[in-house]
């Protein structure tokens, strides 16, 4: 079953905009395309790098309608009138200083910040720390210091379910400590967290981090599980299976994942008494039911119509066995739940796969 839409009105009060960071990413993509189409008006940016195929990157905006960035000047979408995007990276805080000056001195200032832009990868943190201390921190730090400097009514931005590392209490609570990182991406998410905090608390910013889990489906990352193994299934090479195939994961179809940062955006924190003092949320956002990997395997082979040959190996660095969202506090708060099944979400995924890369079934 599909995710059920609510009717979220995420900055439209005032008629403000919504900035995007990342908007060339899986789930910024996803998430400007349901927010164009619902008619809010969109300004999205992204540095367009070569971290994965940049094809994909500029797949994801031509179907928003964006022609590739020849520059850094905004770039009307020729689908939605209602959107624009820019070519800027998130590391250049002179650059995000003048996007917002100009914004904000616009008759549509903007009014909320959905902060998707990260170096992302636990693996490739292993052998390029920089480039997370570089997007992660100084990027995160150049986002917040924008909307110090020229205040929004909510910041919403990207956590990750890696910030619960060692924890080996399951299923993850936004309760439990989250201070044994088992990679520098995890530690950089959790670093963003406390951030967040420290200007919601000094400045009066009201924010939310999101820790996502496992997302998959249309338009995905190559870097991950579900696109890495559908491409070698459908081109007859062997996948690569840790710690022998006994993990598993909280995988999140993208359609529930962007549903659920719509009604966040809706729900934007108060500062309150005793805990609540700082208008600052951190909410985990999956399926809540953890899927066995062998099981999802499975579930692609059985769509593809071929079975994969498994290279079993040994569990890598900076991986956990296992992850499982508790998701109560979002659901209370927004209503949030998850429809999406793996049957269906596979479906998805390999249909867009093989149209996007002219495979025939």
């Amino acid at each position: 079953m599909a995710a059920q839409h609510c009717p979220a009105s995420p900055g439209a009060e005032a008629g403000g905009k919504i900035l995007i960071t990342g908007m060339a990413g899986f789930i910024g993509y996803h998430l400007a395309k349901q927010l164009a189409q619902r008619g809010y008006e969109l300004i999205g940016l992204d540095n367009l790098n070569d971290y994965y195929e940049v094809n994909l990157k500029y797949g994801r905006l031509e179907d928003l309608g964006i022609p590739r960035p020849q520059g850094r000047q905004k770039i009307p979408s020729s689908r939605y009138p209602n959107l624009c995007f820019a070519a800027l990276d998130i590391c250049d805080g002179e650059g995000i200083q003048k996007l917002f000056q100009g914004e904000q001195a616009s008759p549509r200032p903007i009014e909320q910040v959905v902060h998707l832009a990260a170096q992302a990868g636990v693996r490739y943190s292993i052998t390029h720390p920089q480039a997370y201390i570089a997007g992660n921190i100084q990027g995160f730090l150049n986002i917040l210091e924008a909307v110090r400097a020229y205040p929004v009514r909510h910041l919403v931005y990207a956590s990750s379910s890696s910030v619960y590392g060692l924890n080996r209490h399951i299923p993850f609570a936004e309760t439990d400590k989250a201070d044994q990182p088992a990679s520098l991406y995890a530690a950089s998410k959790r670093a963003n967290e406390l951030m967040a905090h420290s200007y919601a608390h000094l400045y009066g910013i009201p924010s939310t981090g999101l820790r996502f889990f496992t997302v998959y489906g249309p338009w995905g990352r190559p870097d991950m599980a579900p696109f890495l193994f559908t491409r070698a299934i459908l081109q007859g090479r062997p996948i690569e299976v840790f710690n022998y195939g006994k993990m598993s994961r909280d995988f999140t179809y993208i359609g529930d994942i962007v549903e659920g940062i719509i009604r966040v955006m809706g729900h934007i924190p108060q500062a309150g008494g005793d805990l609540r003092a700082v208008p600052a949320r951190l909410y985990n956002i999956g399926h809540g039911s953890p899927v066995e990997l062998l099981d999802f395997i499975a579930a692609l082979e059985a769509e593809l119509g071929i079975t994969a040959v498994k290279n079993m190996l040994p569990m890598q660095n900076g991986d956990v066995p296992s992850t499982w969202a508790d998701c109560r506090a979002l659901e209370r708060d927004t209503g949030y739940r998850p429809q999406t099944d793996i049957r269906t979400g596979v479906k998805a995924l390999v249909a867009w796969y093989r149209e996007f890369y002219g495979i025939r079934a």
